[in-house]
């Protein structure tokens, strides 16, 4: 594929977009740049129709052959590593949050990657703390700060030429085997850390949410590897034995 040899696979994921001219155009670039699959989450518009099929020209393939979600989770489940793309700029400051240029060069320090997708979000509202939360890393694509929303093909369209770019500035630099855990791993992982201490009353629920993001931040900013957040689970599985066991005694 144009991107070089560092990934066997990249799915361009749109959630919910609504503007069919803009599913066409994505379509287009995806055949531009050989990207392997497009995935849409919840689309609020038909992206099978004519205007849809004209803006992809010989990207049409991209729209018959998509695969289509209802939730972000699962359109991510096979993947690797995650990126999410973010155009605001009133995101929390323990956001795991880049250029689109430094995140890129970061992921292509890696030999390989199996799986990699690329999120967008809403035209009018972008990706949600929640949803950006999925993804190992968010980027921002640098504009005005007056106006630093980008239509979405255009954001798109930058995103996969800077990821082309930055793949052929670093053909010749040596690369670290990837092994980071994945957003699944993560996201898994969070559900019984936060399950584990609401139990044990360190988390309330009203305030939990806010806790474990802060504390997921933490764990993506540490780039933890797939051993690491396996120990990690490890220990919450061990810990959740003995209070269940102890209560037997």
């Amino acid at each position: 594929m144009i991107l070089g040899k560092n990934f066997s696979n990249l799915k361009v994921i749109l959630v919910e977009p609504n503007g069919p001219l803009n599913v066409g155009s994505v379509a287009r670039l995806c055949s531009n740049f050989e990207v392997d699959e497009l995935r849409i989450v919840s689309p609020k518009c038909d992206i099978y129709s004519l205007e849809s099929k004209k803006m992809a020209l010989k990207g049409q393939k991209f729209l018959e052959n998509c695969k289509i979600f209802d939730d972000l989770q699962k359109a991510i489940f096979d993947c690797d590593l995650v990126l999410a793309s973010c155009g605001r700029i009133d995101v929390d400051k323990d956001s795991l949050f880049g250029t689109s240029e430094d995140i890129f060069d970061w992921t292509l320090s890696f030999s390989r990657i199996h799986n990699l997708a690329i999120i967008f979000g809403r035209e009018d509202r972008g990706l949600t703390n929640d949803e950006l939360l999925l993804a190992n890393k968010t980027f921002n694509i640098p504009t005005s700060q007056n106006n630093p929303s980008l239509n979405l093909s255009h954001a798109v369209s930058i995103a996969l030429y800077e990821l082309n770019k930055s793949s052929k500035r670093n053909f010749d630099q040596e690369k670290k085997v990837f092994n980071l855990a994945s957003s699944k791993q993560i996201h898994d992982s969070f559900l019984e850390i936060e399950e584990l201490l609401l139990k044990v009353g360190y988390l309330l629920k009203h305030t939990s949410k806010v806790k474990i993001s802060k504390f997921k931040n933490f764990i993506l900013r540490a780039n933890t590897s797939m051993h690491e957040i396996n120990v990690l689970r490890g220990i919450v599985h061990q810990i959740n034995w003995f209070l269940n066991n102890s209560k037997r005694n």
